[in-house]
Parts: C-alpha cells; sequence; structure tokens
C-alpha cells in the first residue's frame, strides 16, 4: 500500500448547475447494487423525503432484512415478482407480474408524489423484453423535474446508461459464494 498525503485543497469546483431529479444507476457483476440503493433509500427517508421501492424481482410477501426494517421506519417496498427465474415455474406469469409492476412503478415516478422511486433488479425484466425499453426511457424522460429515480440489476441496457445521470458499475473483485460460503440472512438477504 502506497502512503497518501490527505488532499490540504479541495480538487473540485462546486457545480454552478440548477438542482433537479437525478436518474441514477447501479449496475455490474459484483455486490451491492440494492444495498447502495437501500442507503440512498434511507438518506432520502432521514431528510423527511418521500420515499417508494418496487423490487421487480422479490415476491410480494417477501421478509428480508430490508423489508421488515423498511416497514419499521415507514418507507413502502413493494415486490413486484414472483422470485428467481430459475424457480419460476411459468415464464410467462412472471412476465405478466413485470408488465403490472412496471405500471405501477410508472405511476408512482409519473405522480410526483415521491422524492425517490426506488427501481431495483429492473433491468432483468427489461433485458428478457418483459417490460418494454422505450416505455421506461420515456417515463424516466417525462417524470416530474423533482423526482429521482434509482435502477439497480446486472447489464443495465446501454440506453438507460446513456439517459442516466449518474451510473454506478459495481465490479466483482471476490466473492466468498467462489469460495463456497453460502449467502448469510443479514448480510446478503
Amino acid at each position: 500500500m502506497d502512503i497518501e498525503t490527505p488532499p490540504a485543497e479541495k480538487r473540485s469546483a462546486k457545480p454552478e448547475g440548477e438542482r433537479r431529479g437525478l436518474v441514477l444507476v447501479n449496475t455490474g457483476n459484483g455486490k451491492g447494487k440494492s444495498t447502495s440503493a437501500f442507503g440512498l433509500a434511507l438518506r432520502a427517508h432521514g431528510r423527511g423525503k418521500a420515499v417508494k421501492i418496487f423490487q421487480f424481482m422479490k415476491v410480494p410477501t417477501a421478509r428480508f432484512g430490508e423489508h421488515r426494517m423498511f416497514e419499521q421506519i415507514g418507507i413502502p417496498i413493494e415486490g413486484l415478482g414472483d422470485g428467481f427465474t430459475w424457480k419460476s415455474r411459468d415464464l410467462d406469469h412472471s412476465a405478466d407480474l413485470a408488465r403490472a409492476g412496471w405500471q405501477r412503478a410508472r405511476e408512482a415516478i409519473l405522480g410526483g408524489d415521491f422524492f425517490l422511486v426506488v427501481l431495483d433488479e429492473v433491468t432483468y425484466p427489461l433485458i428478457y423484453g418483459w417490460v418494454p425499453l422505450e416505455e421506461v426511457l420515456e417515463t424516466l424522460r417525462s417524470r416530474p423535474e423533482h423526482v429521482h429515480v434509482m435502477l439497480t440489476g446486472r447489464r443495465c441496457p446501454q440506453e438507460v446508461i446513456d439517459l442516466a445521470d449518474t451510473v454506478t458499475e459495481m465490479a466483482l473483485v471476490k466473492h466468498a459464494y467462489q469460495a463456497g460460503v453460502p449467502a448469510q440472512r443479514g448480510i446478503e438477504d
């Protein structure tokens, strides 16, 4: 490790632009896409802002750690799917759930009641062709000026990346699963 001298001056000028709602994307093969989005939701909620989270691959009855916590503090989180596609008994039904869920998410974005709308794992219904990409892009373009939207998931379509204001790609460097360690509640749930 190289030792660095801490900066003595601010390294960048303060932007002069106007504050507005942003489109943010967390993508890539590394862990932390949803967790980061949930942290953003907590930050906004902590400032008294209205937040809504839609999870495109989780079932409506999911009770993972984030569901329990968000319920306690009053952040609405809604499962829209039927779980992992490889466990699905009917992919046509999974696609129908994704389309219906997208309509609810679209209404929340365009309605303007939320400061932040999180579309967790939305890239999967997009890349599977279950949700029309152009409709998502048009919704993001035409949302009320103050609405921020966070999209998560692997293999985010380039068109979404091009439209987004901020894109973070999570890179897999090392994962415990590769060493045979299974997922653990409280860490990966």
